[in-house]
């Protein structure tokens, strides 16, 4: 099993820690949010990891070589030159994915108990070309599911935009749920990223095939779910999880 775990970003919003080190090192519970990614992974069975790096690539690459890339194959996509965005960073690593198998991308910054094997085992269930895991905490951007849990659509709850626009979406007929920055993706998405320019979204792509693709939500209730990508997220986390989120 392989996975691409997005550790490139700015970490802007983790500022002034990121002014010295990448988003990626920053440490929760002890550990760069870094290792807590790989060591999830690797216990859902992930043996082969690309990791993107651009904003202190070298400290992030230094760092996997000192942990013995935790004995797992782990392969670096470089974006020092130009920083892609999801979309872009996944199609810059369509060689790492020559087995023909899904795989899963992770947002470094996100702590969750989420139980990727039950994920994964729903993705070779249905079969979807992509699966991503959502939940109904409060946001202002929604993703739009119909009935049988696709993909339909976007809203902003603060600007009243929808996407696509080419549509007349009324986001209270669908279910709307926030998306939490784990994927697992077939490979048969690569050929429809062709005609894409090298930086874009992976949501805005996401909502440009959703018509003739099937992009299906996982939930899975009761699991905890922390986006540590902001600073005033992160030092509160890290004084709670001094007491009760030992297993993040």
């Amino acid at each position: 099993m392989k996975a691409l775990i997005f550790a490139a970003g700015l970490g802007t919003r983790l500022k002034p820690l990121t002014e010295t080190m990448p988003k990626a090192l920053v440490p929760v519970n002890s550990k760069p949010l870094l290792e807590h990614a790989v060591l999830k992974l690797k216990a859902t069975g992930v043996t082969e990891t690309i990791i993107n790096v651009h904003h202190f690539a070298d400290q992030i690459i230094d760092f996997i070589h000192s942990r013995n890339n935790f004995d797992i194959r782990i392969e670096f996509s470089d974006e020092r030159n130009l920083l892609l965005d999801t979309g872009g960073g996944l199609k810059k690593t369509s060689w790492f994915f020559d087995d023909n198998r899904p795989f899963f991308v992770y947002n470094v910054d996100i702590l969750s108990d989420v139980d990727l094997k039950q994920m994964y085992a729903s993705h070779l269930q249905s079969k979807p070309l992509s699966t991503i895991f959502v939940n109904e905490r409060k946001t202002n951007r929604y993703l739009l599911f119909n009935d049988e849990n696709k993909l339909t659509g976007w809203h902003n709850q603060l600007t009243g935009e929808t996407k696509p626009q080419d549509i007349a979406i009324i986001p209270e007929k669908f279910n709307q749920l926030a998306f939490n920055g784990i994927h697992i993706i077939s490979p048969e998405i690569f050929p429809l990223m062709k005609d894409w320019p090298d930086k874009f979204s992976i949501i805005d792509f996401y909502l440009s095939i959703a018509k003739k693709s099937d992009i299906r939500a996982f939930q899975q209730h009761d699991v905890q779910i922390v986006d540590v990508g902001k600073i005033e997220t992160l030092l509160s986390f890290r004084k709670r999880s001094e007491e009760s989120n030992p297993n993040l």
